[in-house]
């Protein structure tokens, strides 16, 4: 099981399968992902996890479609807030 899109497996038996894989060119079998839960038990934490998902992808989809002027602007304004805090 790799972890996000075409990365490296974490467990080194994983690993190691994947290696032996890509090395002798043949593709691994597709394992099925986990199918949500058709009535969550609480609508909220469900709400949250799908919040989070979006959110993984949110940021590099934005970096995508931003312009080089738009970067900076929002950069220059993360830098002025953060110099701005107070140190404790």
């Amino acid at each position: 099981m790799t972890v996000g899109k075409g990365k490296r497996p974490r467990d080194p038996n994983q690993l190691a399968k994947w290696i032996v894989d890509r090395s002798t060119s043949e593709t691994p079998e597709e394992i099925a992902p986990a199918k949500a839960p058709t009535a969550p038990v609480n609508l909220s934490e469900y709400m949250a996890a799908i919040g989070r998902k979006g959110g993984q992808i949110g940021g590099k989809r934005r970096l995508k479609t931003m312009t080089k002027a738009q970067r900076q602007k929002v950069a220059a304004k993360a830098a002025r807030t953060r110099w701005k805090q107070k140190r404790g």
